[in-house]
């Protein structure tokens, strides 16, 4: 009896002993966004060299902007009566978009006007915050590497994967949202 009770002790102590969490048989150390990171760095590095190689050639006054894209004025106006657009303005506008190569992708004929309202609608990041650095009547040249522009999926038409665009933008009228 003294037996049986011993065994059943021993056994009762091994069956509450805490389980042991199992080690992976491999581990992962992320080496896919490794790579995603290397190949975005390399690919952007390839588009601002082609990018400051066309300021070179075109010996323009380009302009750096705080959000990554380079532009210059084709018509400043240079009035302080004129107001820039802000959130909730009505932007009436003409564009074209062009490959870094010069070749027109979409002419002004093609995209129309378009009217749009300040961060409330949808708008290719580059274009959205260059709207935002123009006053009525002006033209501005843009040069946008394509993590501005449509990135990664392109537009779905003629624009494809990663593409770089020059996009010539003409503001025909602001009109200010009555709450500003």
């Amino acid at each position: 009896m003294n037996k049986l009770l011993t065994l059943a002790i021993v056994l009762l102590a091994i069956n509450c002993k805490t389980p042991e969490a199992r080690r992976p048989e491999s581990v992962k150390t992320g080496s896919f966004i490794d790579a995603s990171v290397e190949r975005n760095k390399k690919l952007n590095a390839q588009e601002q060299a082609s990018i400051e190689k066309i300021m070179q050639e075109q010996g323009k006054n380009y302009i750096a902007s705080e959000s990554g894209f380079w532009y210059y004025y084709n018509n400043r106006i240079e009035s302080d009566t004129l107001k820039k657009p802000l959130f909730g303005d009505i932007v009436n506008y003409n564009y074209n978009v062009k490959a870094l190569n010069g070749s027109l992708i979409y002419s002004k004929e093609d995209l129309k006007t378009q009217v749009y309202t300040m961060d409330k609608e949808e708008l290719f990041t580059g274009l959205r915050e260059g709207l935002k650095l123009m006053k009525t009547g002006e033209t501005v040249t843009f040069l946008f590497p394509s993590q501005k522009a449509y990135g990664y999926y392109g537009d779905e038409k003629k624009i494809g994967s990663n593409t770089p665009l020059i996009c010539e933008v003409t503001i025909n009228s602001i009109t200010q949202n009555q709450t500003n």
